[in-house]
């Protein structure tokens, strides 16, 4: 493998020069830059902050590294790490991905540079080899939302599949069949799952997906603007959009404004990953929301079991379904808390039971599953 002095003679350049390029540092002129990084590639040099990491010394220090800071989701998840990793004696330092692979791993080397205990990472993709270096070297991480397919690290995460039949149900109950989604990146395993949930939900009640009715977004809110302009511009324009995060969902209210539309009376809307806001919409978004608190906690609690030498446990927990009135839902029939309308819904008949989605592969450390709240049948 690689060193950091093989870089700096294949740059022409200092090791001081090539630290502080790995490290973004401003002094550096752009012709050295330049150099440093196609040394790097050319060499496949992987940084030895994953060697660095390798220690028996303790900082009492997390690292956190979310998909994207301004999504309220990952905000509130970033606040459950690190009010939980203060009460367990541990600091952590939080780096933003803004759903850039190249950003992630950038803040991921920076924080193993930085000699952190271990490390928390919503992977923004499945393809980066300092991920799997660092793993491969015993860096303590744990996955949490997302993860990386193949790679042997503790997962915690929420099981959304539920909640989407939950939403389908509803969706059909109340008498809707065109249904859309905005999708999310296929290469995070989000993005994938939940199209692949939405798909089969809709199925078990003979419901098409036209290729039309999927769009690709990116958890980012003018995706979720460009892809429903779209599906408002088709001939047939959907009953409702689905959107697969709360950002693009956000986006698509925009759209659908713009338009001089009004959610549900031309155009129905729901999301996944509720958050406090949606309640103030006009009117409130119907939602799949994630017990996002408790997955912080509980990724900190299984990298804190890493770290001290206890067994770490993969954890899955279930997400629920939150009625409003952005599907058309009438006001009595909206409550704040889990659906239970979709058992109500009139002459709603009993799908036939739907083949088992395609699970996206995980990694191999035993699953704690805990237990989904009842739910009705459609």
């Amino acid at each position: 493998m690689a060193s950091i002095k093989d870089v700096a003679a294949e740059a022409g350049v200092s090791v001081a020069t090539v630290s502080r390029v790995l490290n973004d540092h401003p002094s550096v002129s752009s012709d050295a830059r330049t150099r440093v990084l196609r040394a790097v590639a050319a060499l496949g040099y992987r940084p030895n902050a994953v060697a660095r990491s390798l220690r028996t010394d303790q900082t009492r220090t997390l690292g956190l590294v979310i998909s994207d800071v301004l999504n309220p989701y990952f905000t509130e998840l970033a606040r459950s790490v690190e009010e939980e990793a203060r009460a367990l004696g541990y600091s952590v330092i939080i780096g933003n991905a803004d759903e850039r692979p190249d950003l992630q791993d950038h803040h991921v080397r920076t924080l193993l540079d930085r000699r952190i205990d271990g490390l928390l990472v919503s992977p923004t993709d499945g393809g980066s080899p300092l991920m799997l270096d660092a793993a491969r070297a015993g860096t303590p991480m744990v996955f949490v939302d997302r993860w990386i397919p193949g790679v042997d690290v503790p997962v915690v995460r929420a099981d959304g599949q539920s909640a989407v039949r939950d939403l389908v149900a509803h969706l059909y109950g109340l008498g809707h069949r065109r249904l859309a989604i905005i999708a999310g990146p296929a290469a995070t395993t989000t993005g994938s799952e939940r199209v692949q949930a939405f798909r089969a939900a809709l199925a078990a009640y003979g419901l098409p997906l036209p290729d039309v009715y999927t769009g690709q977004g990116d958890f980012q809110a003018e995706s979720g603007r460009r892809v429903t302009e779209g599906f408002l511009d088709l001939p047939e324009p959907p009953e409702v959009v689905f959107a697969a995060d709360n950002l693009m969902a956000l986006g698509a209210l925009d759209a659908i404004r713009a338009r001089g539309l009004r959610v549900p009376d031309d155009i129905a809307l729901a999301a996944f990953d509720d958050i406090p806001w949606f309640v103030h919409t006009d009117p409130p978004v119907t939602a799949v929301a994630q017990p996002t608190g408790e997955l912080g906690r509980a990724a900190v609690r299984a990298l804190v079991d890493r770290i001290e030498g206890r067994p770490p446990q993969s954890v899955t927990l279930p997400a629920r379904l939150v009625v409003r009135r952005s599907c058309g839902e009438p006001p009595e029939a909206a409550p704040e808390t889990a659906s239970e309308t979709a058992s109500e819904a009139p002459h709603s008949p009993e799908p036939p039971r739907p083949p088992a989605p395609q699970a996206v592969p995980g990694p191999a450390p035993a699953v704690t599953e805990v237990p989904a709240t009842n739910r009705s049948k459609p």
